[in-house]
């Protein structure tokens, strides 16, 4: 198939043809006489439901790409109004399925995961939280313009938040004062507003849960996390091993860091600052950096050139930063192209090159098992799919020398010493979500206290002192995934410990490890996640002694 994403042509889909639709195949799926039949019937969802996802994340990505576009900002706001609509239509039509007489046929096409977030997807809504679904979107569409529209004025200039990352991590300690000033103050500024709009969101999803026959919204939000095989209590213990084991070894990095540059205690100027002569940067343009990707996934595997080649011939990347483009990366997928899309924002900072690895693990095993027609198998689970991205993070360290030059030693001391440090941090996010949801009556300055106590345990070797709205509480306000997708924070500390594993097994025999890894993106998720983890070879971050084992590995090696 021969395209370009620019030129890929775009119609709204009809929410009301699509629900009818759903309401005949529900019809043809109950009248059917076999197994064989409704896997047929089933072919006719597949098409339905990627026609519509295809125009939507179509759409998305165009919004994106520029929060002004009038024609984009309406179909955001249409989507945000039919996506709940869609959601529901599809569980209803999946319950059909689930109660089949048929079922046992129908799991050895669709696999036994299907039926399970089938069973919790059942539980997850019905018409009457569709108001409130919509309402939930329309608050997060709120905050996301609020943050993608940013206007932070520095030095004669107006600059959104991404693009103020090279003035808050430059290598000058007073520039990065003055600019992280700039933004502690915008967000100084804003606070009331985002303060409005997590109440009310808080306040919704706790009501949509309560409707639904919850305790609280954390319930809700595991089922609709799919968490088909842990649960609260799971996370819980992995939660105190953080803290007992990752807590105290950050602990050691942050005083070898500070050390490193001169003071006797991280502060939070130097939050993502690792050497004084500045962060290791790449070497070249945006164009460049996007070559010198093709050429490493070139020679990495047969699979991976395959891949790369296909995401650059179609034009599969929107990477370089713009004002008025929404802040943050992602990887996406268009399923009636077959094709995995990039979204990010370069700005100059490691983080591009990042992307050409975090991403594009991503967008690898998608590009891997689109040719898999049951597309249950490819309803990742978000502390499965962090795997893939994490871990190319760390098989592609071979290559680093052709993105950082002759600094390429001191990213990889930067890329595991904030690997690690990200642990903490993460994790955190997730327990203050834990907190907000179990106590949501909370004021915005009893949740800006609750960050800072736990800011504490989590990292007591930073001094936020110097940053006025940080050290009130407020850093969790940048985090937009406490705010769009809540509980989704732990699935990049789960995947991340994973990934650890692949970087230890690496180092002990890199080829076996990258078959491993390959396996597990072909899996995708035809099984449940704690099971394929074993049948790779890998455990599970919830068994004990895992977190520890790790956190030796890694100390092993650069406390030597």
């Amino acid at each position: 198939m021969d395209f370009k994403f620019k030129d890929l042509p775009y119609e709204r889909p009809d929410i009301d043809a699509f629900e009818k639709t759903i309401a005949e195949l529900i019809e043809r799926q109950q009248a059917a006489k076999s197994g064989e039949e409704q896997f047929e019937i089933h072919k006719d969802f597949y098409k339905l439901s990627k026609d519509f996802e295809t125009a939507y994340n179509i759409a998305y990505i165009r919004h994106d790409a520029d929060n002004t576009d009038e024609f984009y900002e309406k179909e955001n706001d249409y989507f945000d109004e039919v996506i709940p609509r869609l959601s529901n239509a599809t569980i209803k039509y999946n319950n059909v399925l689930a109660k089949s007489q048929y079922k046992d046929y129908l799991e050895t096409k669709l696999g036994p995961v299907f039926f399970k977030n089938a069973e919790l997807d059942a539980k997850s809504v019905n018409d009457e939280v569709i108001p409130l679904m919509q309402e939930e979107n329309a608050l997060a569409s709120r905050y996301d313009k609020l943050i993608a529209t940013a206007k932070i004025e520095y030095e004669g200039e107006t600059y959104n938040l991404s693009l103020m990352a090279p003035f808050t991590t430059n290598q000058d300690r007073e520039v990065r004062k003055k600019a992280q000033k700039a933004v502690s103050d915008w967000f100084m500024s804003v606070t009331p507003e985002i303060d409005e709009i997590y109440d009310k969101m808080v306040k919704n999803r706790t009501e949509q849960a309560k409707l639904l026959g919850f305790n609280s919204y954390t319930e809700l939000a595991y089922c609709r996390m799919h968490r088909n095989s842990y649960g609260p209590q799971d996370v819980e213990n992995f939660r105190k091993q953080i803290k007992e084991y990752f807590v105290p070894f950050v602990g050691k990095l942050a005083e070898k860091r500070a050390k490193r540059l001169g003071l006797d205690k991280l502060q939070a100027t130097e939050l993502g600052v690792y050497f004084n002569e500045g962060n290791p940067k790449p070497t070249g343009t945006p164009e460049e950096i996007l070559k010198s990707g093709q050429d490493m996934y070139s020679e990495l595997s047969p699979e991976t050139k395959e891949f790369m080649n296909f995401m650059m011939e179609h034009e599969l990347f929107d990477v370089f930063g713009r004002k008025n483009k929404a802040a943050g990366g992602y990887q996406t997928y268009l399923p009636n192209y077959k094709a995995p899309f990039i979204y990010a924002n370069f700005n100059g900072t490691s983080g591009d090159v990042d992307v050409i690895t975090h991403e594009c693990g991503h967008a690898f095993q998608a590009y891997v098992v689109r040719n898999d027609e049951v597309t249950e198998h490819n309803e990742l689970g978000m502390e499965t799919a962090e795997i893939h991205s994490m871990s190319m993070e760390y098989f592609t360290y071979g290559w680093m020398k052709n993105f950082f030059g002759d600094r390429y030693e001191d990213y990889f001391e930067m890329h595991i010493e904030d690997a690690s440090t990200f642990l903490p941090y993460g994790t955190m996010v997730d327990e203050f979500q834990h907190i907000v949801y179990d106590n949501p009556e909370m004021t915005p300055a009893q949740r800006k206290e609750t960050w800072k106590k736990l800011e504490q345990q989590y990292r007591p070797y930073i001094d936020f002192s110097e940053n006025e709205f940080w050290n009130l509480g407020g850093f969790w306000q940048k985090q937009l995934h406490i705010f769009d997708v809540p509980f989704y924070y732990i699935d990049y500390v789960l995947a991340s410990i994973v990934a650890m594993q692949f970087k230890v097994w690496m180092d002990e025999d890199y080829k076996e490890a990258w078959e491993h890894y390959l396996a597990l993106c072909k899996l995708s998720a035809s099984d449940y996640y704690t099971n394929m983890l074993k049948e790779v070879g890998l455990k599970t971050p919830f068994e004990n002694g895992v977190v520890k084992e790790i956190v030796d590995k890694f100390s092993a090696k650069i406390f030597k």
